[in-house]
Formats: structure tokens, sequence, C-alpha cells
């Protein structure tokens, strides 16, 4: 442990000073056991995950979805739980709608919360432009929420369940842009997460924005990651590569404290803001972050169970590949910014969305195909193959292109939907094995009031006008380095990387690829139907825009009443991969969604290899049309010897149909979906 705390007080990782009278805690120290008492807390293998709340304290219902209204003025349909399926805010109606369903019906059977983020409105009207005040204000206002929601009612002093947060790209001002820390910004959070940050760990977050709690002692632990330095669109840091860089400092602290978990046997969930999304043609991190962060998750695939993120609204998941880990930009070679990934939008419209996941759809399409009985056959033929002189040409195994039998060449990201109703607002809560640890100690809260409170800035505060010229000037800095290609340096190998080493030898599949205590079982996801629980249109509506500014699906409508009437609020059941008959999930191993991969992937279910395999696909593209030639011919009806309209099937993928459906929530139509 010496040598890996010399490396982060090497880099100034860690390096911050400890206030006088404080005792200073070794990031990494082993926690002290809890001793489970008659009445406490027990184990129930259930956690929440919930992201973007987008709390805009000046919705008003019944006023006008337009583009630069907002839901702020004007009449129109925005409802009383919020406007679904446009871009505005979310109501302080549905925020504490939200918290009391959680508090009835979730607070008591989840063991911990992990809540990705973004919980200050959009800037989406010029008449009243966004503050600090605001932004750190609606933040303090969700943190007390999931304070009083997840609170000891016996000590309103202290959390019955932890709560993990990380801020998101509209938690700070100007959107997108944070700065090296430390900074005032960081300041406010670690004053306004004071109930959630460990206090061992508050310097770090000071330093960075980044920690961790052992949500179960000695056993588990959720990492916060500050997303903001990884993020492309930062333009106030650069990259992951110099030690100089907040990105490059997160990523080796991220390393060091994944190796203190491996010592110790425990495991580690990762969560944060924005997404390593990745495709052909767009990103969301800057390219040398996602390198480092793609060869960590490969070295440390035995300690991280998965990983969880929020910011781009829609359901889906991401498989990333180590292949494309590349060692050259790894060991400081010259990164080309223009090899024609381009940043992704701020917000995610249904177009955009639409572009993004046909993309994965195409990446999936090349992942090699899971054969679940053929791998588990695997280890039965090589076993009755020893002993044998047979030289006959050996068969390729099946898992070889997979990175073995439990596909480690691969690991995943689930990103979670929204809050913020430009779809439905929804949640998830998500099972994991907790077999044998049953009666394992569970977190308790050891707050201390040892921060001291910060007053929220005014609008005018002289220390966020200094930030703008500090931001200003980053901008320049960054612009003046982008074209620059520079040349590969003198040395073959970056002194300042550190590559991880591999799992241990002998060491099995880890939770993330093989069930065993602490996998990921699966999740059941609520969303909340704004259209029956607003209760203000009477007839069906038309299918929500793809324009950049969505009004929604009842724009130019009237309310049917001047006054609102909402019914009682409640989530509901949209889907659980426990019962659901398509997605067909065992778990959610990466093996499992790499096998999901594949089947969204097909454009033809026979294409695939072998009657196994043919197999698993044959019931994936029953869902059919009959189509009209002449519709399809759009006008040509008129053609000789050809009357009335003749019909032909077509097929489609249901297993992409149901992706598509989930991601935007049930709010699009079948129809449009299949034109997709």
């Amino acid at each position: 442990q010496l040598a890996l705390l010399q490396q982060l007080f090497l880099h100034g990782v860690i390096a911050t000073p400890v206030a006088s009278g404080q005792q200073q805690i070794v990031i990494g120290s082993e926690v002290a056991d809890t001793v489970a008492q008659e009445g406490s807390r027990r184990l129930s293998g259930k956690f929440l995950h919930i992201t973007d709340f987008h709390p805009d304290q000046f919705y008003k219902t019944h006023s006008s979805t337009e583009e630069g209204v907002a839901c702020h003025s004007g009449d129109g349909p925005a409802g009383y739980y919020g406007a679904e399926t446009s871009d505005c805010d979310t109501p302080s109606s549905l925020v504490n709608a939200t918290f009391d369903w959680i508090a009835a019906n979730v607070a008591d059977d989840v063991d911990f919360v992990i809540w990705t983020g973004d919980s200050a409105r959009h800037d989406s009207d010029e008449s009243i432009p966004r503050s600090p005040g605001q932004v750190l204000g609606t933040n303090r206002w969700i943190a007390d929420k999931f304070a009083e929601t997840f609170g000891d009612p016996k000590d309103p002093t202290k959390m019955a369940v932890p709560v993990i947060p990380t801020f998101g790209n509209n938690d700070i001002l100007p959107h997108n842009i944070l700065l090296p820390g430390p900074n005032k910004w960081l300041g406010y959070y670690a004053e306004i997460w004071k109930r959630f940050i460990p206090e061992e760990q508050r310097h770090s977050f000071e330093f960075g924005g980044w920690f961790y709690t052992e949500v179960i002692p000695k056993k588990l632990a959720v990492f916060s990651l500050n997303t903001l330095y990884f993020f492309d669109r930062n333009a106030g840091v650069d990259d992951c590569q110099q030690p100089s860089e907040p990105g490059f400092k997160q990523m080796e602290w991220l390393r060091v404290q994944l190796e203190f978990l491996r010592e110790r046997g425990m495991k580690a969930i990762l969560m944060g803001h924005v997404p390593p999304a990745r495709t052909d043609s767009k990103k969301n991190w800057d390219e040398t972050c996602w390198q480092k962060y793609n060869l960590w998750m490969q070295q440390y695939r035995d300690v991280v169970v998965g990983s969880l993120y929020g910011h781009m609204n829609i359901d889906h998941f991401i498989v990333h590949d180590t292949k494309e880990i590349d060692i050259n930009i790894l060991g400081g070679f010259a990164v080309d910014d223009d090899v024609g990934r381009e940043a992704f939008e701020d917000e995610l419209e249904i177009q955009s969305a639409q572009d993004y996941l046909t993309e994965l759809r195409e990446g999936w399409a090349k992942l090699p195909a899971v054969n679940v009985k053929a791998l588990e056959e695997e280890d039965t033929v090589e076993s009755d193959a020893k002993g044998k002189k047979d030289k006959k040409k050996k068969k390729k195994k099946p898992g070889k292109d997979l990175g073995g039998k439990y596909a480690e060449r691969y690991h995943l990201s689930l990103v979670g939907p929204s809050i913020v109703p430009n779809y439905f607002p929804t949640l998830r809560i998500v099972e994991y094995n907790i077999s044998g640890l049953e009666d394992a100690a569970v977190w308790t809260d050891s707050f201390t009031d040892a921060v001291p409170a910060l007053s929220l800035p005014s609008d005018d505060d002289p220390v966020h006008e200094e930030l703008k010229r500090e931001i200003d000037a980053a901008k320049k800095k960054k612009k003046g380095n982008k074209g620059k290609k520079g040349k590969k340096p003198t040395k073959p190998k970056d002194p300042n990387l550190v590559i991880p080493q591999p799992p241990p030898a002998g060491t099995g599949p880890g939770p993330a690829y093989a069930p065993q205590p602490l996998t990921f079982l699966g999740y059941t996801q609520y969303f909340a139907n704004l259209t029956y629980l607003n209760n203000d249109m009477t007839h069906e509506s038309k299918d929500a825009s793809g324009n950049k500014w969505r009004d929604g699906i009842h724009k130019d409508k009237d309310p049917k009443s001047k006054k609102p009437k909402p019914r009682p609020f409640a989530f509901e059941v949209e889907y659980s991969t426990f019962t659901d008959k398509i997605y067909k999930l065992s778990d959610l191993t990466v093996r499992s969604y790499v096998k999901l991969a594949n089947r969204i992937a097909k454009e033809n279910a026979k294409k695939g290899k072998g009657k196994a395999l043919t197999e698993d696909f044959e019931d994936d593209d029953e869902d059919e049309e009959e189509e009209s030639l002449d519709e399809k011919k759009e006008g040509k009806k008129g053609k000789k010897g050809k009357k009335g309209g003749k019909k032909k099937k077509k097929k489609h993928n249901k297993v992409w149909l149901h992706f598509l459906k989930h991601a935007f929530i049930k709010t699009v139509p079948q129809k449009k979906l299949k034109k997709f």
C-alpha cells in the first residue's frame, strides 16, 4: 500500500492539507466493522438508480411549451406534473411526488442510492438566465429531499441509507465547464453533500470532485466519478494524459483505489453523470480518458461489478471492446482530434438519439456471436480430451473471440433514463446477489458536521465573475491547442503511464462476468405516465417532434379544464428484466448483454451460425407487417397491368423494436419505431 500511496502523492492526487484538529485518514484504509444489532437494517440486495431531475422553480402549469418560453409563461398544455415529451424541465410538483412515492415504496427496501446528477434546470429561457444561486439552490433542495427520504427516523442528523451523488454538466455555471480543483464549485458541493461524502474523503472531493463510499463495509464500494473532467465538451480542461490535468489525477486515484480494493478482497461499482458513450462518429469523453478507462476496466475486471451513468435521458446500454485500447495513445503519442468523432450534442433529441442508437446497433452487428450452450460445454470437451494423443486439427474454441467463456474482452455501461419528462419520468431498482451476505455488516452513518456552512453566491457574486474570466482564458488555451498534432515523444512510452496489473493468476471471472455474490441479477424499471396523471388531454396525441426543441405531444392543444385536476401520483412498472420475455436476460452479466446485443443487431435470425445459435434467434423476427407495394411506390399506382395494392410481408427484428420502445420510455409509437 505504501508504494500506491507514494504514486498518488507524486501526482498531487491526495496531497491536499488536513485542517487543524482533524484526524488524517488514509484513503483506502479499512472502515471499522459494523456490529449488527437487533432491529437494525439488513441487506435487501437492491439499490435505487435515479438521475437527471432538472427541477425548474419557474415552471407554470398550463403554460406554453414553445421554444424560448419553456413552460414559464403563456397558455398551453404544460401539465401539473410536467410537460411529457417536451424539452421543458421538471416542476416542483413532480419532484415532491417522486420523493413521496420513493418514501412510501422504496426507501425501506434498498441498501443504497446512486444519484447521477443534473439537479438544476437548463438555460432554456433568455428572460430568466441561470445564476449560481439558482443552480446551487435547487441542488441543495434535492439533496435535502434525499436526506429527508433516506434519513434515520430516530436521528435526523444521520442517514439510514447511504446516498452517493455526483454532479452533472448542468450543475455548474457555465454549463459543461468545470475548471481544475480545488475551486469554489467543489467547495459548495462539499458543503451541500456533507451528509453523503464520508468524512475521510472530503479532502479528496474538494480537490477533484471524486470520492467513494463503502456501502457494504469491507465488501462493496461505490465510486462517484467526476465525469466532467473526462467530458469532451469541458473547455476548462484538456485530457487524461498530462499529469497536470485533473482527468489524469482522477484516473490515477481510481487506479490506486481499485488496487487497494483488490488487496482487501472488495468489489466496486462505478458511477458518474456523463457515460463513456463512443461510436464511429460521436463521443462523450476525451479520447485519452476513454482509452485509459477502457484499460482500467480490463485490468480490474475482477474488481468492478458494474458501471452506471445518466445524462443521455434514454434507456440503453453500451458494450465496450477492450480490443480498441490503443497503446500508442496511452503511451503518449499525439492524438489527432479530427479522427472523425465529434462530441455529442448537449441534449439528445429523438432524431439524434435515433442516429446514436442505430450506430450502436451497427457496432453490435460486429460482435462475436454468443453461443451459451457451446460455451458451457467447452470445459467438458476440454476435460474429455485430456490424455488423448489425437493429433487432429483442433476446433476453434467458441469463446476465443469473446475473450473467453465469460466474454471478458468486453465491459458494460448501463445508462439510466431520467426523471425530467423529456419522455416519461423514470427510475430503476437494481437487484444484486447477496448469497452469503445476508448477515453482513451494513453501512452506518458516521457523519460529523466538519464542513463549514457556505452561503450561496448572489447572482452578481464577484467570485462568479472571476470564474467566468478564468473559463474564457481556458477556452482560448484549449482552442489554441486543438489543431496541434505534435511530434512523437523521443521516448517510446509515457513515463507517467502506469499500466495496472491484470487479475492475479488463478482468479476466476469477477461478478460482472459470472454469477456470484454482488453480481447484478436484474432490474425493475418504473415510469410515471404523465398523460394519464396530468388528466388534461381528452384524445390521442400526435407523435413527439424530432426537431431541436420539442414542444411535446400536446402542443397546440388546450387543457380540458382551466383548473388542474391531476390524478393521484404513482410510478408503475414499465418492464422488469426478470420477466421480460423478449430481452430474455437471465442476469446482467457482460455475456448476457453481449448476447442481447447480438439479437438486437441481427437483420435476419437465420443468419446465425449453427443449430444452437439459430434457436437463440428464431423468435426475434416474428413481428411482421403487411406493406402495400402501391404505398411504397408513393403515387406510382397507375402502372400497366397492375391493379390494386399487392401486399408483401415485411419482417422486423422485434428485439430491436423492443429496445427502441424502452429507450424512449414508450413515448414513440411502434409505427414510427419501425421506420428507424
